[in-house]
């Protein structure tokens, strides 16, 4: 079972909110595995310099590889590129997400679904389904 997954590193995020990036900083990775394993896995290998790496949320991905679901996602968010952040180690797959876009995608989700609270507080969790959703589009 192939299954797209999206973690965050609490170390990771406080760099690049230092670095200038944002603080809302993703990895988003299609594994074999499940997303518990392909999260450890990050934490043994200290991608990006970190250990400390949890899993935020896995879905299954079907058919689709981690080149699809990234090149998918890259159209709508942008996309660390480890090019011009050495720490990341070529690390591909660590997006940087705006909250308001995040935000704006769950109010017209919610308006049409014609709910009455329209009110959003973005979670890391909402930012999650959020990544993975326009990756398997």
């Amino acid at each position: 079972m192939t299954v797209i997954y999206v973690a965050r590193s609490k170390g990771l995020s406080e760099w690049a909110g230092d670095v200038g990036l944002t603080k809302h900083v993703f990895k988003v990775g299609v594994a074999q595995t499940s997303g518990e394993d392909a999260v450890k896995a990050l934490n043994d290998e200290r991608v990006a310099g970190q250990d400390d790496w949890t899993l935020l949320q896995e879905k299954d991905a079907g058919a689709l590889t981690e080149e699809q679901a990234l090149a998918r996602l890259g159209a709508r968010e942008k996309a660390v590129d480890p090019k011009h952040y050495p720490r990341l180690k070529d690390e591909t797959g660590v997006f940087k997400v705006k909250p308001a876009s995040v935000e704006n995608h769950i109010i017209v989700k919610r308006a049409l679904a014609n709910e009455e609270s329209l009110a959003v507080k973005v979670t890391n969790a909402e930012i999650a389904a959020y990544l993975i959703e326009n990756a398997l589009r």
